[in-house]
């Protein structure tokens, strides 16, 4: 092979690599951080919030280990799964449409938009919403702008509007509530309040951030973004308005005996760590605190504990303390975020099923399959709105303890690839292993506890 394909140039500015985080970050926004916690917040109260800063935390040091790959080999996770074993794209594309086939997130989001707008069948506006990012998937010229450019104004209007929401709302002892429940102290309970459904509870902890396979997804956008290795590689681009591109699947790792090669990678790891820090678990910590801490003001001790009463309850708090117009625009951009969430879903899912299937049969054109794969995702979406399914929380808990399986699975997988495929000194340090193996063990016995006791 040709030394210089393999040589890892120097890093750009910190500035200049901003984006991929911003995406992941999207991805959480609507299970996680507007859903699930607020929900059990408002039901149990903020000692169980602790869970939350733990499980972000594990999924920043999760993307940072497929960061890694990709960035020194050029290529997705995915393709290096290839490598461990033939037989791992198959369960890739299974358990991520199993997974994120359960349109709950958008449930939510056309829920919230009937109760604003008093509309009746929120059925019909989730089928509506799934047409639409259908719709701007597929017309948008590069994918990769398209979701980024969404998900930036989404987060930059969003996070600080419900910050200062949160500001008004929130009395002292809510906040002295929330630093107790950092500490694992609740009302009456420490760590888990009895009682506390632990299906709930494990969606959650894998939805504080991505979750599932979509923190895999995380190795495409580094990937487009032109990190490392993956620099001048060709994005998905619409079938309709987009200019084709051929699409590389495998990569030209880095000469790993080139120690200029070693300087810029440490270069680049240090970037790149502090750029998902401050976008993902700092941004996103702080996310879902300010939204746990609102369902807490407004809903705790308030909510029937069913569906998504909590978000109603804030949405008359906030009418009545401080505006009906600031009440509207809060349920309307929450909304408008699950919205976004779920586009990011829908994208991030045909990418990996899209991929994976083309490692399994190389003629098959990317680009074609990913809008393909993307429109089924989509009819089966409407096929479970159109046959009845009434409870928005619960499709979301049904996806997230898949997805708590998955990450068991792909958490161990990450961790073989990069030790027999990266030398010594470009693995991770031994402490970042440990929090990887923790992790890992976490995942796999609430996945054991929660499936054992649904049996």
């Amino acid at each position: 092979m040709d030394k210089d394909n393999q040589k890892l140039s120097s890093p750009p500015s910190f500035w200049k690599i901003i984006g991929p985080s911003i995406i992941l970050l999207g991805l959480g926004l609507g299970s996680g951080e507007l859903i699930l916690w607020p929900y059990l917040v408002s039901n149990f109260g903020l000692g169980i919030i602790w869970a939350a800063a733990i499980g972000i935390t594990f999924q920043y040091f999760i993307n940072m280990e497929i960061e890694r790959y990709s960035l020194l080999s050029g290529e997705s996770i995915f393709a290096g799964f290839s490598r461990l074993s033939k037989k791992l794209p198959y369960w890739f594309i299974f358990s991520t449409f199993i997974a994120w086939m359960w349109p709950g997130i958008i449930a939510t989001s056309a829920k919230v938009f009937s109760v604003v707008f008093g509309i009746g069948s929120y059925q019909v506006i989730g089928i509506v919403l799934l047409i639409l990012i259908g719709l701007l998937l597929t017309t948008g010229p590069k994918l990769y702008k398209t979701v980024e450019t969404f998900q930036k104004y989404l987060i930059f209007i969003g996070v600080p509007t419900i910050a200062i929401i949160t500001f008004f709302l929130a009395k002292p002892t809510d906040y002295s509530a929330l630093v107790s429940g950092l500490a694992g102290i609740g009302d009456g309970y420490k760590f888990l309040p009895i009682g506390i459904p632990l299906f709930t509870f494990l969606g959650a902890l894998a939805y504080s951030g991505a979750g599932g396979n979509l923190n895999l997804s995380q190795s495409f956008y580094i990937k487009e973004k032109g990190y490392g290795m993956c620099k001048g590689s060709k994005g998905i681009t619409s079938v309709l308005t987009g200019k084709a591109e051929n699409v590389r699947i495998y990569g030209s790792p880095a000469d790993f005996d080139d120690d200029e090669n070693f300087k810029n990678f440490k270069k680049w790891w240090r970037v790149i760590n502090l750029e998902h820090l401050l976008v993902f678990l700092v941004t996103g910590l702080a996310t879902i605190l300010l939204l746990a801490l609102l369902a807490y003001a407004t809903s705790y001790g308030s909510t029937t504990g069913e569906g998504i009463d909590f978000l109603i309850n804030e949405f008359q708090m906030i009418t009545i303390m401080l505006a009906p117009s600031l009440g509207a625009l809060f349920m309307v951009l929450v909304a408008t975020m699950l919205f976004g969430t779920q586009m990011t879903v829908l994208d991030s899912t045909s990418r990996i099923i899209a991929e994976n299937l083309v490692i399994i049969k190389d003629k098959l054109n990317l680009s074609k399959i990913y809008y393909l794969i993307l429109w089924i995702q989509i009819i089966a979406g409407v096929i479970i709105f159109a046959i009845g399914y009434s409870d928005p929380v619960s499709l979301v808990v049904t996806g997230a303890v898949i997805n708590a399986v998955a990450m068991f699975f792909h958490i161990a997988a990450t961790y073989l690839l990069n030790k027999k495929f990266l030398p010594i000194r470009y693995q991770a340090a031994l402490w970042r292993k440990t929090i990887i193996m923790i992790a890992w063990f976490m995942f796999g016995l609430l996945s054991v506890m929660a499936i054992s006791r649904a049996l």
